[in-house]
């Protein structure tokens, strides 16, 4: 997840709990929610999910309980939606316990998970697609030999690439989307090969 500049929609993760809290298919699912389509109450959120609203609310709230939504302005105080707090989480670079690190690891096989429905989604979808749509979308793969000073440049420029779009177009905001923009994810999964034996001589 790239880091956003705004620092208030932008968040910094190095507390296990708060990692630990994320990682869960429902709250992935409403955070996605509430970014695609703004505040929501807990209802709106259950009709659009297909589950209870009291499962909802639980989970809004253990979300809230780490900061990563909280009760937004509303008309009718009868109602209660929830907005974000922050579009962004970064944990690179964050000194982790070991119990850190397993509830990242975690969270990483969640977000994988969830990319692999994603991509089966589009995969149904993309034959009613329109071919400029089609083009540029599903999966890439690239093997290459880095120093780790590289793979840091390469991912930089990786994550600078988007930057520019993530800072003019708050996924939160619907008044910065241009007409004819949809909603596209990008997860970028990198790993490092064990050295061969060869290299480790």
């Amino acid at each position: 997840m790239s880091l956003e500049r705004d620092p208030r929609r932008a968040r910094f993760l190095d507390d296990p709990l708060a990692i630990r809290a994320m990682a869960h298919p429902v709250r992935l699912e409403l955070r996605a929610l509430l970014g695609r389509e703004g505040p929501m109450t807990a209802a709106e959120a259950a009709r659009r999910l297909g589950i209870s609203q009291a499962l909802t609310s639980h989970h809004l709230r253990q979300l809230a309980k780490y900061d990563f939504v909280e009760p937004a302005p509303s008309k009718d105080n009868r109602e209660r939606p929830w907005r974000l707090v922050s579009t962004s989480q970064s944990w690179r670079g964050a000194e982790l316990t070991p119990e850190g690190d397993a509830a990242v690891s975690v969270l990483e096989q969640l977000l994988a998970e969830r990319a692999l429905d994603q991509l089966a989604t589009w995969q149904r979808q993309r034959p009613a697609e329109e071919p400029n749509w089609r083009e540029h979308t599903g999966i890439d793969h690239t093997g290459v030999y880095l120093t780790a000073d590289e793979l840091a440049d390469v991912a930089g420029q990786m994550a600078d690439l988007l930057q520019r779009y993530v800072d003019e177009r708050p996924i939160d905001d619907k008044s910065t989307r241009p007409p004819g923009s949809r909603h596209v994810q990008f997860t970028r999964i990198v790993t490092v090969s064990p050295p061969s034996p060869a290299e480790e001589r």
